[in-house]
């Protein structure tokens, strides 16, 4: 998937997206990386609301394993099960958060569960970061449920 399509499906279907000003930085076989600027995601103290940068981490996390689905051929609706979210530091200008499979080597479960059972589990991590900072940690349980018929 290309870095402007999933750009437009985001702003498209997760609105919140857009009035964060989500952008996608990258779309890669490791992960999808989103930014959002400060501004429309400030709080009280000038600097990035939290809540914003749990949202542009689960939404790295979401997009990571939405554009793997696809690139398989494994199109599916995905919902996430849990999370935890760790703030080291203060933000002040644009964040970045990268999106990655926790453990490479539960992929092929994963899809094998998901071809038999037509849904499955797999934990996804995202860094975030504020410039050349890491900032944040984000670690989520995401659910996948294969779409039947679908091509």
């Amino acid at each position: 998937m290309e870095r402007h399509d999933l750009e437009s499906y985001l702003h498209e279907q997760i609105p919140l997206s857009l009035a964060m000003g989500v952008s996608v930085r990258s779309v890669t076989d490791g992960g999808v990386t989103l930014a959002a600027p400060l501004a429309p995601n400030i709080n009280h103290k000038s600097t990035v609301f939290g809540g914003s940068a749990s949202a542009l981490s689960i939404l790295a996390g979401w997009s990571t394993l939405h554009v793997r689905l696809l690139d398989a051929g494994l199109p599916s609706e995905i919902v996430i099960q849990s999370n935890t979210m760790e703030y080291e530091r203060p933000m002040r200008g644009e964040f970045v958060a990268t999106g990655m499979i926790s453990a490479a080597s539960d992929w092929p479960g994963f899809v094998r569960m998901l071809e038999r059972r037509k849904r499955a589990r797999i934990e996804i991590e995202a860094a975030l970061r504020c410039g050349e900072e890491a900032v944040g940690a984000f670690r989520g349980r995401f659910v996948a449920f294969l779409r039947l018929g679908v091509e």
